[in-house]
């Protein structure tokens, strides 16, 4: 992600693969005490790494914060149900110790992803309130934002202690195949303060801040630039992104994923192609290649077997 020379290109999946594609696989061989992605990473021999999602609603590192989604209208319910929020996590990242050990010695990578500015006052309205708020209650936008980054700051404090991550992504999906879902004039009011707050400290530490968001990002790349965001990903190519445009748009930008899923399950000469079709931009540096979202269980595990033995082929002939 520095655009120096290395030996290979990191061999993994960010998104790891659907639940029903892990138990699709169960049946086609994959062993029960595979039991969490990172387990069936190891199994397969991917490069080792862990993430650590902080919910904003529970006391969990995983990806189910979406238990309160629509609960909030106006401030009085924002207020009512804010006591619930923001959990400390301590114990959690007491247990990035052992990781923060193995990131010291070069042998994994620590990840930690926080719910973004778009993100959270969605999973509390909704989208459609959301986006009606915007316009008819700013107040409340901005109460939950600077609520959010006060405990970004906090939560990231603690966690500097015990590890600091080699990078970190901020869950956003504000883009769909179209392009942004927002306006520049939203992303300024109601992002972009909060950004901008937030990645120096993010800075200090040498963390690498990374932007998730699904769909077209390509005209969302320069505003997540203006606020100090140095990478993007999946790169979705059924969303039409394309990845040797943004690199000649924007030849710093780091990037990750952006294999098309779809092609997985079409035979090795597909595969291949994709493959292919990415080679100049794994030359370039700054892009790591990946599944661009989640392995889908249309894929049998042969298949996924053969993308991993070309990817590796590809990680080694591109650098």
């Amino acid at each position: 992600m520095g655009f120096q020379s290395v030996d290979r290109l990191p061999w993994w999946e960010w998104a790891m693969w659907w639940d029903q594609t892990i138990e699709r696989w169960r049946g086609e061989g994959l062993p029960r005490q595979c039991r969490s992605v990172f387990d069936i990473s190891q199994y397969f021999g991917l490069d080792p790494y862990i993430q650590f999602w902080f919910s904003t609603t529970e006391a969990t590192i995983e990806a189910t914060q979406h238990h309160v989604e629509g609960l909030v209208a106006n401030m009085d319910d924002y207020l009512a149900v804010r006591p619930r929020l923001y959990p400390q996590h301590d114990e959690a990242i007491e247990s990035m110790q052992p990781w923060a050990e193995r990131q010291s010695r070069g042998d994994a990578v620590v990840w930690i992803t926080f719910e973004g500015w778009f993100w959270f006052p969605r999973t509390l309205m909704n989208i459609e309130r959301q986006m009606y708020a915007f316009y008819d209650q700013p107040e409340l936008i901005h109460r939950i934002n600077q609520d959010l980054m006060d405990y970004h700051v906090r939560t990231l404090h603690k966690i500097a202690k015990v590890c600091v991550p080699t990078f970190m992504t901020f869950a956003e999906d504000m883009s769909y195949n179209h392009g942004p879902m927002i306006s520049r004039e939203i992303f300024d009011e109601f992002l972009t303060p909060y950004y901008r707050q937030f990645i120096p400290k993010v800075r200090e530490l040498d963390i690498i801040p990374i932007v998730d968001t699904d769909g077209d990002v390509t005209r969302m790349v320069p505003w997540l630039q203006d606020v100090g965001i140095w990478g993007v990903l999946p790169l979705e190519r059924q969303a039409g992104v394309d990845g040797t445009q943004l690199r000649h748009s924007f030849p710093d930008l780091r990037m990750i994923g952006h294999y098309d899923k779809m092609v997985m399950n079409r035979g090795e000469a597909a595969i291949r192609a994709e493959f292919e079709r990415l080679t100049p931009l794994m030359k370039t540096g700054g892009f790591i290649p990946s599944v661009d979202h989640q392995t889908p269980p249309g894929v049998s595990m042969d298949e996924y077997r053969v993308y991993l033995r070309l990817l590796a082929e590809y990680l080694k002939s591109n650098v």
